[in-house]
Formats: structure tokens, sequence, C-alpha cells
């Protein structure tokens, strides 16, 4: 009987817990104001705040990425504004010459998955619009015009292709490094702000190799830097083809987690023999770092961010200064909020304000 009794009791529990009804918010009693809406550039604004108790205070300045109009995103059409790319590069290593060019393609279809699939595609060599690094420290390639390169309604696509030649004798390939790449409208927001297509994280860099399986190519892509480098020359006298190298005895302490020398990263790997016959120690081959397709037709910058001015813990606001540098009309926004786990609400204060120079 103790069971049912407590089986009634915690469903009568459950279904009222059910039907209680959420923490309802309450709408602040907020209020902006200012004693002039005219003001110099360089002298800050004074808003006089009512209700300033209220749990969170935002503001959008009205100035140029921080309008409240834009705070769910912005999209810029730049349309047959043209564009241009620019990087920087340096290289470091071995001794071949010509390894490195920079192709640009309207008709790649977006096929990865061989070099051959690549090559396929009609690409244009553009490596003389740019300079590239001729040492260790990054060399800026200049900003170029690539406008001509982009065809209305269709992607275009940057690749660095790389040559390795014979190594034994065309001396050891080179390390290339590729950083800060962007591309970038020609048109600028309010003729001041740039407006970017890519930039080196989100251009998408996909190594296609020619002998990814039996002669990989050492490069990489991370989201600050490309590195381009060839395969391995292989020979007889690297460490990996000396048997008595100790990474092939098994109880050298690398491998031992109960050892001090221990290395995590250490994986044990039997000894294989030096093959002079194979035609992948010294091949010549090719890779390419691949872009993915870029259109230039439209910008999304996102939405634009209001500045916090009061938190839950701060204390009450009763004024606010802002000083706008530029000269113009601006629509100045506050955002007043109080919020329980249920429920928000919110209060919208919209003055506009003139800035003379």
């Amino acid at each position: 009987m103790k069971l049912k009794y407590y089986s009634i009791l915690f469903a009568g529990l459950l279904f009222g817990s059910c039907d209680k009804p959420g923490l309802e918010a309450d709408m602040p009693e907020f209020d902006v104001t200012t004693a002039t809406a005219t003001v110099k550039a360089g002298v800050p604004v004074k808003f006089d705040i009512k209700g300033g108790d209220a749990q969170t205070i935002s503001f959008y300045s009205g100035e140029l990425l921080e309008e409240y109009s834009s705070k769910d995103g912005r999209v810029v059409d730049i349309s047959g504004a043209g564009a241009t790319m620019a990087f920087t590069s340096s290289v470091q290593l071995g001794s071949q010459t010509n390894q490195l060019s920079i192709m640009a393609s309207t008709n790649f279809t977006g096929d990865y998955s061989s070099l051959a699939k690549v090559k396929a595609a009609t690409w244009v060599d553009i490596t003389n619009r740019f300079a590239l690094g001729t040492g260790t420290t990054f060399l800026a390639s200049g900003t170029k015009d690539i406008s001509d390169l982009f065809v209305a309604g269709k992607p275009l696509f940057i690749a660095f292709r790389y040559i390795t030649k014979p190594q034994a004798v065309n001396g050891i390939n080179r390390q290339w490094f590729i950083q800060s790449f962007a591309l970038n409208s020609k048109k600028l927001l309010d003729n001041a702000v740039s407006l970017p297509i890519a930039d080196q994280a989100s251009i998408g860099f996909v190594i296609v190799d020619e002998n990814k399986e039996k002669a990989p190519a050492l490069s990489s892509v991370t989201a600050t830097r490309l590195t381009l480098q060839g395969n391995t020359y292989l020979h007889a006298g690297l460490p990996q083809f000396d048997p008595n190298n100790p990474i092939f005895n098994k109880d050298n302490p690398i491998y031992n987690p109960r050892d001090a020398a221990y290395q995590p990263s250490a994986v044990y790997k039997p000894f294989v023999p030096f093959d002079p016959a194979s035609p992948f120690n010294d091949p010549a081959s090719e890779h390419w770092a691949v872009s993915k397709g870029v259109m230039a037709d439209k910008v999304d910058l996102g939405p634009s961010w209001s500045t916090p001015i009061r938190g839950i813990t701060n204390p009450v606001l009763t004024e606010y200064l802002y000083t706008y540098k530029k000269a113009g009309t601006y629509k100045a926004v506050f955002v007043a909020a109080n919020s329980t786990v249920d429920d928000q609400k919110q209060v919208v204060k919209e003055i506009t304000i003139t800035v003379t120079p």
C-alpha cells in the first residue's frame, strides 16, 4: 500500500510541476532623453537614462557597423565591383628553383579527389602578378587587381601549384609558407571599410597530391598558414633505413609508458629495408593547394554587435556619455532587458543624433 501511495504522490508532484506557469519577466520601465540632439564631433553626447535598473542595457551608436538595423546581419552587394588579392610568403631549406606557381580557374568542378581532376580544368598562370618570398622573412605579394579573373555566375578557384624535380640531381626541394591570404572587393563600405571576400581561414585550401600514397608531399593547411613542401628524398643513408636505429628496438624506453623516457607520440614500427629499385625513392612529383570556389557578388558582414553598458551586477545607470568623432546623422539605440529562465522582455529606445564638424 505504501508503494502505491508514494507512486500516486510522485505522479501528483510531476503533473503539478508540469502545470506550473513559467516565471514571467517584468517589462523594464525605461526611457532615454538628451538635452540636445545636435552636437559637435569630438564633444560627448550625454544620454539621460530613466529606468537604469534594468538588468541589462546595451548601446548601438549608429555608426558604421554599429547600427541596430543590422543586428541580425548585413549582406552587401559587390557585383561588378572587382576584387584584389594579396598574401605574404617566405621560403627556406633546399635549393630547387621555379617550384611554385599561382593558378586561377573558373571551370574547375570542385572535385579534389585526384590531381587529374584538378588539371582537367582550364587554369591561368598568374604567378608573375605577385612578388614571392626569397628567404625566411615574409614578403608581401603586393595587393593586385584580379577583377579580370572573375566570370559572372561562376566561382573562382585559386591554387598554388608545387612541382618537385628529382632531388638527387636537382637538389632538395624547398619549403614555402603562405600567410595572410586575402581576397577583397574593390568596393568599400561607406568609402571606408574593406569588404572581405575570403581570407586565409575561409579560403579553404585543399592539398591534392599526385603521389599521396607512395611519395606523399609534406604540405599542410591550417587556419593561418599554407605550408608547401615536396616529398622526402629516400636514400639508403636516411636513419629510417638503419637497422641499428634505436627506434626499431621494441624495448626502447620511449615505447614504455612506465619509463621516464616514454614518449606518448612514439609508435613502434618494424624495420623496413631500403628498396633501391623503388620508383618512389626520388620521383618527379606534383601537388596543388586548391581553394574553394569564391564568388564576387556579395559579402556577408554578419551582425552588428552592441556595446554592453550595464550588466545585472552593475550599479544603476542614470546617464551614458558617448563621443562621435565624425560628422553625420546617427540613430543611437538603447536596448534594456529583464530576463528570467523562462522569459525575457525588452524595451528599445532610439534617438537621432546630428553631429556637426
